[in-house]
């Protein structure tokens, strides 16, 4: 399957300043036939070019690395046309019916889900250039490949808990929690305000503290950080993902103590060590549910390209 980058790409990375490899095919030249149905690269075009501008602000200075990342999301965008067009060829010749009131129900439902109202739907339309006789078209077909994939997938989605059990044990490493602190913190910004004195003023509210003053409140009144409204407070974090300062400094104090002023190159902080938790793994009762959610999208899609590799042996699919 030949590689392409059609015009809509063109614009956008244009803007950004490169110009990737063109085909010398028309934009809208066949990339695909299923049976007697065409997939044109339009189509293709159209399904890749929301992750463009995104690809193109990561990729700006590497032109040859942005032409094969969106090479790759056109072949995956034409896979799933093809996967798409089989579905519905299959629900054809499978004798399956479904009463335009369902599909009318349903489409009326995404309608109010996804616009809100008919009439911000027919706004979109006419922005995008598309009648509603032709979303109403595409949205049949979204629900009708929607049925056809949950029958042939449904009857595979048990997971025994001895698959999630072994799951786990297999990925201990991914349900490890480093050491974790749940502090509070007081920060003054080093540039403070001309004639202030953050030492000074770090000192005189540790001082407070000490007096019987809630670090809470303090840290509403006084601190520069981020977490000042809720009285400076960080909830759990992991050690190692605090700065060396302040990692030594949370790693010196045991639950409840207080630290001294501690400096870093663009700031003063003072701690409060509220509780601490040593490195563990999650339990598995914790993750359960995550486990079987992963095992179950694995089962699926094991499942869903079973019935996508049957339907490609009994129908005409050709690439262009």
């Amino acid at each position: 399957m030949k590689a392409f980058l059609a015009v809509r790409l063109v614009v956008v990375v244009v803007a950004c300043g490169f110009l990737p490899r063109l085909s010398a095919q028309p934009v809208n030249g066949i990339q695909a036939v299923v049976h007697d149905a065409v997939i044109t690269r339009m189509e293709v075009e159209t399904l890749t070019a929301p992750f463009a501008s995104t690809l193109a602000r990561q990729y700006a200075d590497k032109p040859q690395e942005f032409n094969e990342r969106i090479a790759s999301l056109q072949g995956e965008s034409t896979e799933k046309l093809v996967e798409r067009q089989l579905i519905l060829n299959d629900f054809k010749n499978s004798g399956f019916t479904l009463p335009e009131s369902y599909i009318e129900e349903a489409i009326q439902e995404e309608i109010r889900t996804e616009y809100g109202s008919r009439a911000k739907l027919t706004k979109t339309l006419q922005a995008q250039g598309m009648t509603y006789e032709k979303y109403r078209q595409q949205a049949r077909d979204r629900i009708v490949v929607g049925i056809l994939r949950s029958k042939n997938i449904g009857q595979e989605t048990i997971i025994s808990p001895y698959k999630i059990e072994s799951y786990y044990r297999a990925h201990q490493t991914e349900y490890a929690i480093e050491e974790q602190v749940k502090l509070r913190m007081i920060v003054l910004n080093n540039s403070s305000a001309e004639g202030e004195n953050p030492k000074a003023m770090a000192a005189e509210i540790i001082t407070k503290i000490k007096e019987g003053a809630a670090f809470s409140e303090m840290a509403s009144v006084h601190s520069q950080g981020s977490q000042r409204n809720p009285g400076g407070d960080m909830g759990w974090v992991e050690t190692k993902g605090l700065r060396k300062e302040l990692r030594d400094a949370a790693a010196a104090l045991k639950p409840g103590e207080l630290s001294g002023v501690v400096e870093t190159p663009g700031a003063l902080y003072i701690m409060l060590v509220e509780e601490k938790r040593d490195a563990h793994s999650r339990p598995i009762n914790e993750v359960r549910e995550e486990i079987e959610k992963v095992l179950l999208d694995q089962q699926r899609a094991k499942a869903s390209q079973r019935y996508i590799d049957k339907l490609k042996k009994k129908t005409f699919v050709r690439y262009f």
